[in-house]
């Protein structure tokens, strides 16, 4: 359904977005006409543009040389995954797709890092692991095709047709937990089946650094309400959520949500150590209201159970309204964060859940990890809710919300590398606008040739070359260097700011004389200032003044004592010649 005053035909697949997922510092967009845009951190190819350059807004991948590679085929991609530094794209014809950091095999291929989408070609040498018949019936197998795909730290998940889990890259070992070298992942390019679910359908899976949470099928196939939720893997701070710190090789269920249980898992998350779970309380017949769930490590509340402590149980967390539908929970490094029905987005963990921001200059009672959870809002005390959320996506130190159907984004955490999308590199405090549709598709609305083109054939035949696509190269050429610009004024204006308000600088701190007109009395926005003000920040200004002042008086000192000391050693001596 089109926004009020937006024409129906002008919101277009090409630019809905119906899928994100973010890695450690980049982010991936799936649009619903089957295109993948990604930015953010360019190193190791993560983007898949074919170089390592970091990219301020979304750009689309280009598979134009894959698709040729492929058959002539256009690739529609239906799924994406973002590990810490690799990329996946599942394909509506169930071809796996990979880019980026390869050291343990993530990508499914031999060899170091790849700044292009390549195929995984492994998944069409392998049949599906319970489609072999026995020799009477000469071994026919059915061709395997995967039907989702998931990434971690550095490790590779997908799920085939018939329900069954593969794995690939630094993941979990398929042997006992009796050797005695302790537990220890394994490197492995070749997809390997995860045979424990054997007869049984795997429906949802994720992944943290060294840990797995599937949900599972109860039956032979999943009737709906009926999931079992299964952890693996390392278990040092509790994140499997099995009542101990002991690491499984095999899944085992977790109690709280077994067969027996009146919680219904739907969703499900992993951050580095932890892991976050959605859950439906089947007695409550009467209503849909979900109740989210952490365990694992706790130490910066990623957890918010109100308390740093880590938990090897499932706990509800705390402060969450109980009537509220989640409908998306992730999981960054060191914080959680979840949206409901409504538009409502909670964050909580490390630096006041925007995950981990060391730049970030809170101070006093505005510093420390958010142990419960905080509101975010998404255009101040007038618009606190994200209108028609679609998913919540947590990098390790940044989020990103889609919403208004996936016509919009929003974005907020660590801004550097341009992971946020906005054009900018420097940290967001509160949501900010992902620059959606990106610049260069808002010039092809307008009927111009795409930049891109435009800069490739410079230098080739500058008579082709329109006047209109010159300018168009000198304005874009314009922006950037404005950009550049603003973020460093930006990060100016918010260290400055942080350094005599004790808070990173938002927009609303933005005086209203200089909104409204342009111009600024810095003595009356001063004097008004002071006037609006509470003791604490009076104090906290005061405490600021003394400091500065004590300084300037303590390098005015250094340097009459500099000045006095050339004056005697510039003098001659007295008492005439020695």
């Amino acid at each position: 359904m089109a926004a009020a005053g937006t024409p129906a035909d002008s919101r277009k697949l090409s630019n809905k977005v119906v899928a994100i997922a973010a890695g450690e510092a980049h982010t991936l967009a799936l649009t619903g006409d089957g295109n993948v845009y990604a930015w953010g951190r360019g190193m190791f190819g993560r983007l898949g543009t074919g170089l390592q350059n970091d990219e301020l807004f979304p750009v689309r991948i280009d598979f134009d040389s894959a698709r040729r590679s492929w058959g002539g085929r256009r690739l529609k991609f239906v799924e994406i995954a973002a590990g810490a530094y690799h990329s996946l794209g599942l394909a509506d014809d169930g071809s796996v797709w990979s880019w980026g950091y390869n050291i343990y095999g993530q990508l499914g291929i031999d060899g170091e890092h790849v700044l292009v989408p390549c195929l995984l070609e492994q998944f069409l040498e392998l049949g599906h692991p319970d489609s072999f018949r026995d020799e009477s019936e000469s071994n026919i197998r059915t061709s395997l095709k995967v039907s989702s795909v998931k990434a971690g730290g550095m490790m590779s998940l997908a799920i085939d047709n018939l329900g069954a889990l593969w794995m690939w890259g630094n993941c979990c070992p398929q042997q006992s937990s009796s050797s005695e070298g302790g537990f220890s992942l394994v490197s492995s390019s070749i997809p390997i089946p995860v045979w424990n679910f054997h007869g049984h359908t795997v429906v949802k899976v994720a992944c943290g650094n060294e840990h797995v949470v599937a949900l599972v099928s109860a039956g032979e196939t999943y009737k709906g309400g009926d999931l079992v939720c299964y952890t693996w893997g390392n278990n040092n701070h509790g994140q499997l959520g099995l009542g101990d710190t002991e690491s499984r090789f095999h899944p085992e269920a977790v109690e709280k949500f077994s067969p027996s249980s009146h919680w219904a898992v739907h969703e499900v998350a992993c951050g580095a150590f932890h892991t976050a779970l959605l859950a439906l309380d089947s007695r409550a017949s009467n209503t849909l209201t979900s109740v989210c769930w952490t365990f694992g490590l706790g130490e910066n509340g990623q957890l918010g159970l109100g308390t740093t402590r880590s938990s090897m149980l499932p706990e509800p967390v705390k402060g969450l309204p109980w009537d509220v539908f989640l409908i998306s929970v992730d999981c960054g490094l060191f914080h959680t964060s979840v949206v409901s029905s409504a538009g409502d987005v909670w964050s909580w963990g490390m630096e006041k859940g925007l995950g981990l921001c060391p730049d970030a200059s809170f101070t006093g009672t505005d510093a420390g990890d958010a142990i419960s959870p905080l509101f975010i809002s998404c255009g101040g005390p007038s618009r606190p809710n994200f209108p028609a959320p679609v998913q919540v996506s947590c990098g390790a130190a940044h989020t990103v919300l889609v919403g208004d159907d996936g016509y919009k984004l929003w974005s907020w955490g660590r801004g550097r590398s341009g992971v946020l999308g906005n054009g900018k590199t420097v940290d967001c405090f509160a949501p900010s606008i992902v620059l959606w549709p990106p610049p260069t598709d808002d010039f092809k609305e307008m009927g111009l040739d795409n930049v891109d083109r435009v800069k490739k054939s410079k230098g080739k035949d500058p008579t082709r070359i329109t006047e209109t696509e010159k300018r168009l190269m000198e304005a874009m050429e314009e922006m950037k260097i404005l950009g550049s610009k603003l973020s460093v004024m930006e990060k100016y204006t918010s260290i400055l700011h942080g350094s005599i308000f004790g808070k990173p600088f938002e927009e609303r701190d933005i005086p209203i004389s200089l909104q409204n007109s342009g111009s600024f009395d810095i003595a009356k926005e001063w004097e008004n200032m002071l006037e609006s003000s509470d003791r604490a920040k009076l104090v906290r200004l005061e405490m600021f003044y003394r400091n500065m002042l004590v300084g300037v008086k303590d390098k005015i000192l250094k340097k009459r004592i500099q000045e006095i000391v050339r004056e005697c050693l510039d003098s001659p001596p007295r008492g005439g010649n020695n």
